[in-house]
């Protein structure tokens, strides 16, 4: 079998002869003249065939039956079918798509495809995502998921480069993590277990075990009924968690140095199909980012004109576009931490400021608008944890595993948690995380 050749290598081969294969996007089935456009993993190309319907079958020479029953073959192609194709390669400028073009010898096809296809470029959201595997093969999704290789690619460099461990977290935990409303259940033998929200403990775990500094990207699970465009039931989590931090601010300085190294990784390498497919100039953020405290946040939305609707201290996601749109017209930035949350809105395990109580060592990472990550220093202190815990309305004898890694020596230490999804989804400028997650799950959707 001859060895095959992707498409995006077929330019730097000079003419001669080449195997592609890939699948049928288009079959252009003209009077003198077929054109296959074969697309494979890398890219497309235009294959040529002489058409040779025109001869008598009857009485013909062996060749040019062969060569009818070719033609005959590229009109029966249906969109989608595998092929492979071994023939002549062929500069030539005059071709549209990438100045070369590959003329038919042999041509197999090695899976063909139903002639009619479920899902079309109109094809709604919900639609697409039916029939993902097909919905993939669209040039622009291939697009998302090697930038998606690529800025992952680029974080886990970063982490090793600064002596970061990658570890893999269990995602089966015998109690609730963080809030047990949002916990998926499980049959265990004779028990149960739940789905892990976060490798949280398992992070801080690893600075009582003296690891010093970890790094995972792996899944999360959220039993959270929502249906917008940010929000899944099972995602894709970027976790860090450093030792020896005097606040929060090492954290976010690890944080916006992590990203750069993402963004500028993404934008050597795809900056120039990324404008030509989405047609946006990924721009690498400065560093520092902006920080705003949420409550100097808060007023500058509500000088804006906006009055978050809420009782509590939060911020809505109106409130996040609003800070979004000031960050970029004061600092023409696209991220922004909002850092300083109330306790009411974090977790037990986030530290306090010791001249301000009600205020946590945390914040919010906005990215175009929207949170895409919430990092913190956490608390170390026996003492002070099993408080934090109880303010909650948490029993500590439930988290007896957590409380112990603090009872032999811990470190200071904090880190944050990132969704995957999100970040490319903002990124490239889509509009749902179901564009830029593989496989997405929702509260109604566990198919394909």
């Amino acid at each position: 079998m001859s060895t095959r050749t992707l498409v995006k290598n077929l330019a730097a081969l000079p003419d001669g002869p080449v195997t592609v294969a890939g699948w049928v996007e288009t079959v252009r089935d003209q009077k003198k003249v077929q054109f296959v456009i074969l697309r494979d993993e890398s890219g497309a190309v235009q294959l040529v065939n002489p058409a040779t319907r025109d001869l008598d079958p009857e009485g013909v020479s062996v060749g040019a039956a062969e060569a009818l029953a070719m033609t005959e073959q590229i009109s029966a192609l249906a969109h989608g079918s595998f092929i492979r194709v071994t023939g002549e390669l062929k500069h030539d400028e005059r071709v549209k798509l990438g100045g070369i073009e590959v003329k038919i010898g042999t041509l197999e096809v090695v899976t063909e495809a139903n002639p009619e296809t479920p899902i079309a470029a109109d094809s709604s959201l919900d639609k697409r995502m039916d029939w993902r595997f097909l919905d993939l093969r669209h040039p622009k999704q291939n697009l998302i998921f090697r930038i998606q290789t690529t800025f992952e690619h680029a974080l886990r460099q970063y982490w090793i480069d600064n002596e970061f461990v990658e570890i893999h977290t269990p995602k089966l935990m015998a109690s609730a993590s963080e809030s047990r409303a949002e916990l998926f259940e499980v049959g265990y033998f004779e028990g149960t277990a739940y789905l892990a929200q976060s490798p949280q403990f398992f992070k801080q775990m690893a600075q009582s075990s003296g690891f010093g500094r970890v790094f995972e990207i792996g899944p999360a699970f959220r039993a959270d009924p929502s249906f917008t465009s940010r929000h899944a039931t099972e995602f894709t989590s970027i976790d860090a968690e450093m030792s020896w931090i005097d606040s929060h601010e090492d954290v976010m300085r690890m944080h916006e140095e992590l990203l750069v190294a993402g963004f500028t990784a993404v934008k050597q390498k795809h900056g120039a199909e990324i404008a030509e497919v989405f047609g946006i100039e990924l721009e690498v953020p400065s560093l520092p980012f902006p920080r705003i405290p949420l409550e100097e946040a808060k007023q500058i939305v509500a000088d804006r004109g906006y009055v978050i609707p809420r009782d509590d201290a939060d911020i809505d996601p109106e409130g996040e576009r609003q800070i979004s749109a000031y960050v970029r017209e004061t600092y023409g930035h696209d991220f922004v931490f909002l850092t300083d949350w109330d306790i009411s809105l974090r977790p037990f395990y986030h530290m306090r400021y010791a001249e301000h109580p009600n205020l946590t060592k945390s914040y919010d990472l906005i990215y175009n608008g929207v949170e895409i990550s919430t990092g913190a220093q956490r608390e170390h202190r026996i003492d002070v944890l099993v408080e934090q815990a109880k303010e909650k309305g948490l029993d500590p004898e439930e988290l007896e595993f957590y409380l112990d890694f603090f009872r032999y020596g811990v470190p200071p230490h904090g880190g944050f948690g990132m969704g995957l999804a999100r970040v490319l989804m903002l990124m490239l400028d889509e509009h749902s995380i179901r564009e830029t997650t593989y496989l997405f799950r929702g509260p109604t959707r566990l198919l394909p």
